[in-house]
């Protein structure tokens, strides 16, 4: 069970996250568009386990593994917008969220397709 300061902060962490993926990494998403769909805060505030999902890639998970190498940088520009929020900006790994896949997948068993 998350506490209420993880969710407030895996919520802060969601809505910066999108927005430098939107604005700032636009060389690392050329040709599809990621999105952070969903952040979990480890308990001690460390790590943040991002959860990111990619739209127009052929292979996703080379997307997401792009994206890895520079969670240090994305670490850096995180930590610009949210350094009067937080005292430590937690280690950020990254994971391919399939679930809207899985979603559309079993819509699609659903009407017959």
């Amino acid at each position: 069970m998350e506490t209420k300061r993880q969710l407030k902060i895996a919520r802060l962490l969601q809505k910066e996250l999108g927005e430098i993926f939107q604005l700032e990494l636009k060389g690392l998403t050329a040709g599809s568009l990621i999105t952070v769909t969903k952040v979990n805060v480890a308990p001690d505030l460390s790590v943040a386990r991002v959860f990111l999902s990619v739209f127009g890639a052929k292979d996703k998970n080379v997307k997401v593994e792009q994206v890895k190498p520079h969670a240090r940088e994305i670490r850096g520009l995180l930590g610009n917008r949210v350094r009067h929020q937080l005292r430590s900006i937690p280690e950020l790994k990254f994971q391919l969220d399939d679930s809207l896949d899985y979603i559309e997948k079993i819509d699609n068993l659903l009407k017959g397709e």
